[in-house]
């Protein structure tokens, strides 16, 4: 398995998973999950985690994070080494209790902070496990709607969002929640760019400029290759161009979208170079996204693109 891509800084944002070993199970008890609870705690109290969300289902966890003093992996490391420790004692085993590497995402906290936590307050009902996310006990969601949240849980960022009225934002993010519920909808994940970020093109550009060109030494990381290995905007346009040259209708479409979802270029340059406004380029690559959809050959040639990109 490829060593995954770490980008730590103060004041970053993660969605984080991990998974049991071979699928099983990591918790099994009450205990468990109350054990695993409150190193989420201590990771707070020792070196300043801010957690914003949690979910804990059988056999992976959930997490929304920041990182004030940039240090993920030391919180990491005291989380799941913490709970795999207990765990073993507790059933006298030994051996690795999680799945390889937990798995961290960088996030855009002020764009995909209410989706993910809604996303992550959802996972029981996508479950099958209830019926509506008050009924299970084992995530965050039950302090973002009505009872007092411990002092190591941080849930007015997101509702926040809401309303600046608490009340009023607690019902209101609810409603939000609910809004899902027996839908179907795209996880705001699949958003995610080389497996590693998810925010807008420009969080992503800016990301790379702050935190990743000096990462030389990391270009084994398949990752960090994707992420500082973009193509131009220009290239995007000339290589589509090419593909698609008796449709330049089509070629406009399918260059938006490439260029909004995998350039990093800011919107207002994808607008210059389309003669689009910024939220124009943003409307138009996901219409064009949506409309391929059930076009597996169009979905194929992209792909081929892509590919001949670098992407």
């Amino acid at each position: 398995m490829a060593r995954p891509l770490r980008i730590e800084y103060s004041g970053a944002f993660y969605h984080i998973t991990s998974r049991g070993n071979e699928q099983k199970d990591i918790f099994k008890s009450k205990k468990d999950r109350e054990k695993f609870i409150s190193y989420l705690e201590s990771a707070s109290v020792r070196y300043g985690a801010v957690i914003h969300a949690y979910c804990l289902m059988s056999n992976h966890y959930h997490l929304i994070i920041e990182t004030p003093n940039g240090n993920l992996s030391q919180i990491m490391k005291h989380i799941n080494s913490s709970y795999t420790t207990y765990y073993n004692i507790k059933r006298k085993r030994s051996g690795h209790l999680l799945q390889g590497r937990y798995k961290a995402i960088l996030i855009d906290g002020d764009a995909y902070a209410t989706e993910l936590s809604r996303y992550i307050h959802l996972n029981p009902i996508r479950a099958g496990i209830v019926s509506v996310p008050e009924e299970y006990p084992w995530m965050s969601y039950r302090f973002y709607i009505g009872e007092k949240a411990p002092d190591w849980l941080t849930t007015g960022f997101t509702l926040e969002y809401f309303s600046k009225d608490i009340e009023i934002a607690k019902v209101k993010y609810k409603l939000f929640v609910h809004d899902l519920i027996n839908q179907v909808y795209q996880s705001p994940l699949l958003e995610t760019v080389a497996s590693t970020i998810l925010g807008c093109p420009e969080f992503v550009r800016a990301t790379q400029e702050r935190h990743l060109k000096s990462r030389k030494a990391d270009r084994d990381l398949p990752a960090l290759r994707e992420l500082t290995g973009r193509q131009s905007l220009n290239d995007i346009v000339e290589v589509v161009k090419n593909v698609f040259s008796n449709n330049e209708r089509l070629a406009t479409k399918a260059g938006v979208h490439l260029c909004h979802r995998y350039s990093g270029a800011k919107l207002k340059d994808i607008g210059a170079l389309f003669l689009l406004t910024e939220s124009g380029v943003t409307s138009a690559s996901k219409r064009f996204e949506k409309s391929i959809k059930d076009d597996n050959i169009l979905k194929e040639i992209l792909m081929r693109i892509r590919e001949d990109l670098g992407m």
